[in-house]
């Protein structure tokens, strides 16, 4: 794995932890276009089908977190 795909992967290791104030710290640090996509991708976790229920909790808790 090389340090592109650990930073990542780490980012959203945070986004999903349901702890806000790391969330909104990990979010405030990505580019405008990466923001957008990380909050696509939590909309659809929640609303689309095969996701785990844990994994719904913690993409609502990101988007909760997260200012709109």
């Amino acid at each position: 794995m090389n340090g592109a795909s650990l930073q990542y992967e780490s980012i959203w290791e945070v986004l999903l932890s349901r702890d806000p104030k790391p969330i909104l710290l990990a979010f405030e640090s990505l580019q405008p276009a990466q923001k957008e996509a990380v909050r696509e991708h939590l909309q659809k976790m929640v609303a689309e089908t095969g996701w785990q229920p844990e994994q719904r909790i913690s993409a609502q808790a990101a988007l909760d977190a997260i200012p709109d």
